[in-house]
């Protein structure tokens, strides 16, 4: 860009050059940059500043795309590195500057110092000085020194030979822009969320930027995961219109981030937008984007910001108190509610259907709770109109329903829940002109029990599925990113609805108000004697509906010898008045058995079956010295005896001398499944191996037999073992275990953080061992470290790493006890998988365990 211009376009010079002071907000070449001045309830104003009396190349340039005759221009030699020269030197100091000349058109033309005086750094003259800008000596005065100095340092620059001085090389200073990318999601993945170095070039709104990523220079459009600013609504008539607050949030992020170096970290690409997260070592814009109240927290996209959720809600949570900028008039969901009526403690009395339960405050009051946030089953309309002869019942029709409803039920019935009312749903009329409440007013709040999230627990088995908003509805749950991962989880495992299989099928026969088929069941279920059985409504008193499970039926039960006072009921032409203390009556046997499990008839409890066990003897304590050579993905590992590591030592030396003298013929191994052999490990040593699979040559399966490992090698790497070192001369020296008295974590991601402690600790590493019982593939055994006699097993435990596996052997109480102790203290720490409460009762498969039954 030439930053002089010709006498026609220049109008008088000022007649005096008045210094003044900025901050340079842009460098938008080698010669010109925009400076702002102080902000004052609001953006301030800026100007462009051109640099006089020199010139520098031009920057590269994209086509327009309504032409798409014409080619993109690229960089002129030297024009970038001229850029970054003042980019480095210039971005968010503060400069003064007189201007010279102005144009007819308005471009300024003047000198630019760093600092706040004419004694600082000379810009113009700093470029010629580095090569990086040459002088436009025409038009050039000899009585002003300040030119006559640019045409020196010039001279100078040219006899060192630097910047565009120097002899060949200029094709290297210009940049391979790539404006667009074919596959912006294989590229974003292709990352792997790493930060990549890059200068931001624009700020389009406060949350999204133009950057370019180094050094392989693509131009990409950034979208900041998790938020959202005000933005620019562009209007027919192409002119924009701002949101309030769009301007001041773009000159927040301009002033920290506008061609500053940052790191970016890709993280994903919905739909061909690129979501990202921006880092400088000042800190991250998002969260101060929010925490200012310049942006709002954006659902869709918060899933993938890897920096931390909760971070983000934590910001926008203190804007929202502050009610600074676009929370201005903020109003909180809970802001009517008295603090003892937003967090308390109740009993649970019901449950309904599957998103709602029936609370018992400590005043004696009932209320009904709404989880936040969650949708329950449900069915689509043409289902449910399927048989339209058939009565719908939503518990037993809607898949997953019953589900739902018995695990909250099983957790919940008689115990006392914390509430923390997250917002009050308002009531909905039907349609405009009816008065009647299509849904009456609904509290709806966050109910835990003993540090377990109720709702996550339902969303993450697939028992519900949680409620999308608009993003400006403030009514949610204060723990909705919990429930979304939950969702993710639920369906990347396939849980409950979003399960492929066959849904549960519910056949209940309701013979409650039939009484026919009351009389023909009855013989059946009195010479079943006691029958198990589920409350499923009061109707008064002595008057009950059961839900007999083993039976798949519902039936009208009354308490035999008593009859309670009756409720009020609707007869044919009038309604039947209550009777006294009915609603009493009715009360108190709700509290008792509503949706408990009772049994059907009372009788003396059968004595339980004594099976007598043989007399054990004590546990033995063989400890012996091994060394752990390799730890398998199941939590298995392999030893090797210390006693006989020395045989297997001199072996190794002795087999590998030969092999070094007589080396085996490349590629005539035949492998064939079982065949012991020999094998090239990675470190270029050869090892006894077997053979346990075979998929090509390019392909076979081998097992290290002396140290537990696996591989897969091409038979290029296989030879025939040597007769004389086979496992007929020394026996297989790995021998494979598992660990005793600890589960193994069914999830994939909890059993490989378990794994890659005992990596760390105990691989490649001597420690002593004890076979404690025998399992269905190995040995399971005790493991302590060889210096400190520490049990592996048991630190695991006591760092909330595994949960214990009870063993009933009467000689191994006293170690079960023991590793118990250790859950139970970091149970009581909520260490690691216990973080949560104690999820054992039914929620151990959702956290990565498996019952034992």
């Amino acid at each position: 860009m030439a930053s002089s211009v010709s006498a026609q376009a220049l109008a008088n010079p000022a007649p005096v050059a008045a210094l003044q002071r900025g901050i340079v907000k842009m460098v938008l070449s080698g010669c010109a940059i925009i400076v702002r001045g102080q902000p004052r309830g609001g953006p301030p104003p800026e100007r462009q500043i051109n640099l006089s009396n020199i010139r520098t190349g031009a920057l590269a340039r994209r086509a327009p795309q309504s032409q798409p005759d014409q080619k993109d221009t690229p960089d002129e030699p030297y024009a970038f590195q001229a850029r970054e020269f003042l980019r480095k030197m210039l971005i968010g100091k503060e400069v003064c500057f007189t201007v010279e000349v102005k144009t007819v058109l308005g471009r300024e033309y003047g000198m630019v110092y760093l600092g706040r005086d004419t004694t600082g750094e000379n810009i113009a003259e700093s470029l010629v000085k580095e090569g990086l800008a040459n002088v436009r000596r025409e038009g050039i005065r000899g009585n002003n020194p300040d030119q006559v100095r640019l045409c020196d340092l010039e001279d100078q620059a040219k006899a060192s030979k630097k910047g565009m001085w120097a002899e060949g090389g200029a094709t290297n200073t210009v940049r391979d822009l790539k404006y667009s990318i074919d596959n912006p999601r294989n590229f974003v993945d292709s990352l792997h969320q790493k930060p990549v170095n890059a200068v931001i070039e624009h700020v389009r709104d406060g949350s999204m930027v133009r950057a370019l990523l180094l050094p392989d220079c693509y131009l990409v459009t950034v979208m900041l995961s998790g938020i959202k600013c005000p933005t620019f609504k562009r209007e027919m008539d192409g002119t924009e219109t701002p949101e309030p607050f769009a301007a001041e949030a773009k000159f927040f992020t301009e002033s920290r981030l506008l061609q500053r170096d940052v790191q970016i970290i890709l993280e994903s690409c919905p739909n061909q937008v690129i979501l990202g997260t921006i880092l400088h070592p000042n800190g991250n814009i998002t969260e101060l984007l929010l925490k200012e109240g310049f942006a709002r927290c954006v659902d869709w996209s918060m899933a993938v910001y890897t920096q931390g959720a909760e971070k983000l809600r934590a910001a926008e949570k203190s804007a929202k108190e502050r009610k600074v900028r676009i929370w201005k008039d903020y109003v909180a969901p809970t802001a009517n509610l008295d603090q003892k009526d937003r967090q308390f403690v109740a009993k649970v009395m019901q449950v309904v259907n599957a998103d709602a339960i029936v609370v018992k405050l400590n005043s004696g009051e009932y209320k009904t709770i709404h989880l936040s946030s969650i949708r329950p089953p449900r069915i689509e309309g043409e289902e449910k109109n399927k048989d339209k002869d058939k009565r719908f019942r939503p518990l037993y029709d809607i898949p997953y329903m019953f589900e739902a409803r018995e695990f909250m039920r099983k957790k919940l019935i008689g115990k006392k829940v914390n509430v923390t009312v997250d917002y009050i749903r308002a009531a909905t009329t039907a349609s405009e002109t009816s008065s009647v409440p299509a849904f009456a007013e609904r509290t709806c709040a966050t109910v835990s029990i003993g540090g377990i999230n109720i709702a996550e627990a339902l969303v993450s088995k697939g028992l519900a599925t949680v409620i999308r908003y608009r993003q400006d509805d403030d009514q949610r749950s204060s723990h909705y990113d919990e429930l979304l991962a939950a969702e993710a989880r639920a369906i990347k495992n396939g849980k409950g609805l979003h399960s492929k299989k066959e849904v549960p099928i519910h056949r209940v026969a309701d013979i409650s108000g039939e009484t026919q088929k009351a009389k023909q069941f009855l013989p059946f279920l009195q010479r079943a004697g006691r029958s198990e059985a589920v409350v499923e409504y009061v109707f008064s008193g002595s008057r009950l509906k059961l839900y007999m499970p083993k039976e798949t039926c519902l039936i009208t039960f009354l308490l035999a010898g008593i009859e309670c006072p009756r409720g009020s009921r609707n007869i044919p032409g009038n309604t039947q008045v209550a009777e006294p203390f009915s609603d009493e009556a009715m009360a108190f046997t709700k509290e008792l058995v509503l949706q408990r499990e009772i049994w059907a008839n009372y009788e003396e409890k059968p004595v339980e079956e004594v099976v007598h066990v043989s007399e054990e003897k004590e546990r033995t304590a063989n400890y012996r010295a091994v060394y752990v050579t390799e730890i398998t993905d199941a939590m298995h590992f392999y030893t090797q005896d210390v006693e006989t590591g020395t045989q297997l030592e001199n072996l190794m030396e002795t087999m590998r001398s030969e092999i070094a003298s007589q080396p085996p013929v490349e590629g005539s191994y035949a492998a064939r499944r079982g065949d012991y052999c020999i094998a090239k490990f990675a470190d270029g040593e050869w090892y006894r191996a077997r053979v346990e699979k075979v998929e090509s040559p390019a392909k076979v399966h081998v097992f290290y037999i002396d140290y537990g490992n696996r591989e897969v090698v091409p038979s290029t790497r296989l030879a025939v073992i040597p007769p004389a070192f086979s496992t007929r001369t020394l026996a297989a020296q790995a021998t494979e275990y598992a660990f005793a008295y600890i589960q193994v974590p069914q999830d994939e991601d909890v059993r490989a953080e378990v794994v890659d402690n005992l990596v760390r600790d105990i691989q490649n590493t001597q420690c002593l061992l004890n076979v404690e019982y025998s399992g269905a593939s190995c040995p399971h055994v005790t493991l302590q470290f060889a210096d400190s006699k520490d049990d592996v097993g048991l630190n695991l435990v006591k760092e909330g790493m595994v949960m214990v596996e009870v063993r009933k052997e009467k000689h191994l109480q006293k170690m079960v006890t023991e590793y118990l102790n250790g859950q139970d203290s970091a149970k009581s720490a909520r260490l690691n998988i216990w973080r949560y409460g104690d999820f054992r009762d039914d929620d151990a498969d959702e956290f990565g365990y498996k019952l034992k039954k």
